[in-house]
């Protein structure tokens, strides 16, 4: 489990003064393909052992409950090990304003990117929020 994770969500959570219900795109630490459902798991989209189901529900998907990685995530960008953070946030931002194209989430007004370094002690989340 990640401990570390779940309470930077947490308190991510708690400074931005929402849930993981008002989040409407995620970008995850998908590094490997276990951290996926583990973060699912850590930031209150799915409960401990559950985060496999939300991709066999198809809530993860683009039109889905909780998009993830909406242009394939951090193995798809070759994990640029040190630029992954930059990576997340720069989707998010062009999610928010509209910018992303064929991936965009319609209507996204928080996104939550959240990027793990060693062996999951060190972990930074953010929450954006579309400017009107």
């Amino acid at each position: 489990w990640l401990y570390a994770a779940e309470k930077s969500a947490k308190e991510a959570y708690q400074q931005a003064g929402i849930s993981h219900e008002d989040i409407d795109l995620f970008e995850y630490h998908d590094a490997f393909t276990i951290m996926a459902a583990l973060s699912l798991e850590a930031c209150g989209f799915a409960a401990p052992g559950k985060g496999p189901s939300l991709a066999k529900e198809g809530a993860i998907k683009l039109d889905g409950e909780i998009p993830v990685a909406t242009r394939g995530g951090l193995k798809a960008r070759g994990h640029p090990v040190g630029a992954t953070g930059m990576y997340q946030l720069v989707e998010l931002v062009q999610q928010l304003r509209g910018q992303a194209g064929e991936t965009q989430v319609k209507n996204a007004i928080f996104g939550l990117a959240q990027n793990i370094g060693g062996s999951g002690s060190n972990i930074v989340t953010h929450i954006l929020k579309r400017e009107n």
